[in-house]
């Protein structure tokens, strides 16, 4: 399954661990994606989408 949203495009962001000691490591962030059923274009479709792309209201869900 893909970690990009379908709505918005937000993806795997990359940044540094920092330590007590302030040593670097990098590390990831993803996005809280979900594969959900959705209304598109006015036909329901299976899209990835991201938990704030639901919560917002920008996918109207297939019941």
């Amino acid at each position: 399954m893909s970690k990009v949203c379908e709505v918005c495009g937000k993806g795997k962001v990359f940044g540094n661990k920092v330590t007590f000691s302030n040593k670097k490591s990098s590390r990831s962030w993803a996005p809280n994606i979900r594969k959900v059923r959705a209304v598109v274009k006015g036909s329901v479709k299976r899209v990835n989408v991201c938990t704030r792309c639901l919560r917002s209201g920008y996918v109207e869900r297939a019941l």
